[in-house]
């Protein structure tokens, strides 16, 4: 079944306006999204330190990746070095939001489900919950999240070998790790609405490919509040309740997904 013309336009703009209905959630129940700002800011706080400490040891990093650069002029080197600096960082940057996105959401995953599950008796017609056995949760959350930490690696890669082009490097490989970046953190925050429907990864690929303009408006924006100091803390919350809004977008264009 062919998908349907949308207006691009719209669609990245109600991706946008499904997260602002995620934190609208803050206003209707704060106790509840403070509970899930909790494990987001324990494990905030580690994931600072270890980007703290990357900034320290980085200008050591750049300098051993290079000592041929030793012979060149002290401004040649120091403008490699300096790409390098760059290039590491938004790498790091990027794989610390998938990888803070993931851990975040298993530390936190009692608390996700309450804030999934309200917003979508809020919205009606609520799945029944799915009953799965604890190992097999496990086995599968393990493999799902494997295969998203293999794209998120290959998405680091890219972002990084782009970031190394001359002048515009820098803007490009921002670009392609808020867009790349930005889809898989669509697929990790969208799994727990999927996962009570019983619905799996694969599931999940094929709803994102049927609304690519509406997942793009969603996951830029996230990914782009998220390399704000002390903004995820609250944006966790209002994402897993603006990824569950849009996670029923995804299946009602996709009702093939749920057979």
């Amino acid at each position: 079944m062919p998908v349907p013309r949308r207006n691009p336009f719209r669609e990245l703009a109600g991706g946008v306006a499904d997260l602002g209905r995620g934190f609208a959630v803050w206003g209707t129940s704060p106790r509840l999204m403070l509970l899930g700002a909790i494990p987001a800011a324990i494990v905030g706080l580690l994931f600072a330190g270890l980007l703290g400490g990357l900034v320290a040891l980085l200008p050591g990093i750049t300098a051993g990746m290079t000592p041929f650069a030793d012979t060149w002029s002290p401004a040649l080197a120091e403008a490699l070095r300096t790409l390098l600096d760059v290039a590491i960082l938004l790498v790091s940057g990027l794989l610390l939001v998938l990888v803070f996105t993931a851990v975040v959401l298993t530390v936190g995953d009692p608390f996700y489900e309450r804030i999934s599950r309200a917003v979508e008796q809020r919205l009606g017609d609520a799945p029944n919950e799915v009953e799965e056995p604890v190992l097999a949760g496990v086995l599968r959350a393990a493999g799902e999240g494997a295969v998203l930490a293999g794209a998120g690696l290959l998405v680091a890669l890219v972002a990084f070998l782009v970031g190394l082009i001359p002048v515009a490097g820098t803007a490009l490989a921002v670009a392609a790790g808020l867009v790349l970046g930005g889809r898989l953190l669509v697929l990790e925050l969208t799994g727990t609405p999927f996962a009570a429907r019983g619905l799996a990864l694969r599931d999940r690929l094929r709803a994102v490919r049927g609304s690519r303009m509406r997942v793009l408006g969603f996951g830029t924006a996230v990914a782009a509040l998220f390399l704000l100091p002390f903004a995820p803390v609250v944006l966790m919350p209002a994402a897993v309740a603006g990824a569950t809004v849009l996670a029923r977008t995804l299946l009602e264009r996709t009702p093939t997904a749920e057979g």
